[in-house]
Formats: structure tokens, sequence, C-alpha cells
């Protein structure tokens, strides 16, 4: 799954133990799903999205369909 959790932290001048402080995880967990090692689970996928005020879609998206 692709997605844009890296861009979203950045903008908001976030590192990775910031957003993970953030969403209850570890700083690892934020890496790995960052880098596609990991597909969050459903609960943590809507946590990040409400946290930056976002569709899951827009966060979100199956390999090869980012952009449509």
């Amino acid at each position: 799954m692709e997605n844009r959790v890296r861009e979203l932290r950045a903008g908001r001048g976030w590192s990775q133990a910031d957003l993970a402080a953030r969403l209850d995880v570890s700083r690892q967990t934020v890496n790995a799903v960052e880098t596609g090692k990991y597909d969050p689970s459903l609960p943590l996928a809507f946590k990040i999205a409400r946290l930056f005020e976002q569709p899951i879609e827009a966060i979100f998206q199956p390999d090869g369909e980012a952009g449509h």
C-alpha cells in the first residue's frame, strides 16, 4: 500500500517520534508505515486520517493507484 504519511508529517514539521506520540505507537511503527514495510491496522489508519483531518483514501492507496 502506498501512503502520504511522511509528506503529511513533514508538512506539520513533526518528527517520526512526534507523530508516534500523537498516535500512541512506537517510532519504529511510524517508520515502517512510511516506508511501506507495514500496512497499518484499520483502527490505526482511521487514527492517522483523523489526526491529519483527511479521508483515509487521501492518505492510503493500493499499490499502483497513487494519484488516481
